[in-house]
């Protein structure tokens, strides 16, 4: 890369040019452990932001030191980390050197997102010729990357019955006892609704089970379908506080097992029914009709993308005329604020977090619906109530750290150290969304059954600023 031309230099740059170089020097040997210093030195000095809130640390106890108060230091663990991180997408070599063990986060785990973007940084394309170099001695050193043993092996085609089955129990039937020592009392594993802010987690939880329900206009003696229904606490909430009739179901033999029992325990077992049965084939065989409302609540990002149109005209079909459906469920992000394609592909959550989960931006979703004949009354987009969710998560996780990793092992627990801490700064940024989309299907007379306003919603929950 000529010095004089003055294009931008990013790590992705650095990246595919380091990769080209060691083609040409395959027959070198591997570099010294000065070679590798040297090379993590440069490459460090130009890449880092001149204003940063992180330490850095190397593996021989060097440290160059944050520029504002330190919030956290990453530790490269090994002379190979830095070379492991030199591959793209970056969001597949950060999160799997995390995963090995190559580097460690002291301070807030969110920090790993914040972090990586950094790398995002325009270079000076004058330093090209002694970055290269240094890209490519780091990519020499790193050699071959020992696997992660937490992968899913999932058979079949994408999105099939009995894949998705697979994919459900990769992700949800770890253990109830890990999920309940950073979940709320009632175990509800989505978005949760803050008023103030400053609620805690168990309020804000129980806030969103009745916002879904009052966004429902749910009434006593209807009869709600709860498609992916978790631990429970949805269709639970709805039976005590509103009255309804519940059919919830799961892929997740884990949850529904305690799903039951948590129902036996809070009385609504004659109004509350749990069955493992896939979505396609509940809505499939349900009477048209059969339903007053329907809530899909973390439920939609398991469908993918090929299977919406499915889903939505099958839920229009088993709603009353003039029911209604609560789709609630996490949204590609804001396009003007998205992390570039190199740096953020989401290969790392499909692969070790939610095989097969497909996000759809929220115009995608709606193009959806509305082509199965579901007029949208509102959207309401909490991702910043999704932030603070992920926050308690995390917190909640790293106080339990000890039993997460005996229940876990070392790296399924740094995975889930990772996606949650992560995931909170990715929703903070607006990088991803979380939507709840209420839909209507018109009764005879084109009726939506809705109020005027949304008044009923929001009433007693004025908060100051």
């Amino acid at each position: 890369m000529s010095t004089t031309r003055r294009t931008a230099l990013t790590w992705a740059a650095l990246a595919t040019a380091g990769a080209a170089l060691i083609a040409r020097q395959a027959t070198r040997p591997a570099p010294t452990d000065t070679e590798t210093l040297d090379a993590t030195r440069t490459l460090l000095r130009a890449a880092l932001p001149s204003v940063r809130p992180f330490d850095v640390q190397l593996w021989n106890g060097e440290v160059i030191a944050a520029t504002r108060p330190s919030r956290a230091r990453l530790i490269l663990n090994s002379p190979e980390t830095l070379g492991r991180l030199l591959k793209l997408p970056l969001d597949m070599a950060l999160g799997e050197a995390y995963l090995r063990g190559d580097f460690e986060i002291e301070g807030n785990i969110g920090d790993i997102a914040a972090i990586a973007e950094t790398f995002d940084a325009t270079l000076n394309p004058a330093d090209a010729p002694a970055l290269l170099r240094a890209a490519a001695t780091l990519r020499r050193r790193a050699g071959a990357t020992p696997p992660i043993a937490v992968t899913a092996s999932l058979e079949g085609p994408q999105h099939s019955r009995e894949r998705d089955q697979q994919a459900i129990s990769y992700h949800y039937d770890v253990s109830n006892d890990f999920y309940r020592l950073w979940l709320d009392r009632r175990m509800v594993y989505s978005c949760a609704y803050f008023r103030g802010g400053t609620e805690t987690l168990d309020e804000a939880q129980e806030a969103k089970l009745d916002l879904i329900c009052r966004k429902l206009r749910l009434k006593e003696g209807e009869h709600l379908l709860d498609i992916g229904s978790g631990w429970g606490g949805l269709a639970i909430h709805a039976a005590q506080r509103y009255g309804a009739r519940v059919l919830g179901v799961t892929l997740s033999e884990a949850q529904l097992h305690e799903a039951r029992a948590r129902a036996d325990a809070a009385g609504v077992a004659d109004r509350v029914t749990f069955e493992l049965r896939d979505y396609r084939d509940v809505l499939a065989h349900a009477p048209e009709g059969g339903f007053d409302k329907i809530a899909s609540v973390g439920m939609a990002e398991h469908v993918g993308r090929k299977n919406m149109p499915t889903y939505f005209r099958a839920a229009y079909t088993a709603l009353k005329p003039g029911g209604l459906m609560m789709n609630h469920a996490i949204s590609d992000g804001i396009p003007q604020a998205r992390v570039p394609l190199w740096l953020q592909s989401g290969n790392f959550a499909r692969k070790y977090v939610f095989p097969d989960g497909e996000l759809l931006p929220i115009w995608e979703t709606v193009k959806h619906a509305t082509e199965a004949q579901f007029e949208v009354r509102d959207i309401e987009n909490l991702r910043e109530h999704y932030a603070l969710t992920l926050t308690h998560w995390a917190a909640n996780l790293e106080t339990h750290h000890a039993e997460a990793r005996a229940a876990l092992g070392e790296q399924r627990h740094r995975l889930w150290r990772l996606y949650l801490g992560a995931t909170s700064h990715y929703f903070e940024k607006g990088h991803l969304g979380l939507y709840q989309t209420l839909l209507a299907k018109p009764d005879e007379q084109r009726r939506a059954h809705v109020p005027l306003s949304r008044a009923d919603l929001y009433r007693g929950e004025m908060v100051d600023g």
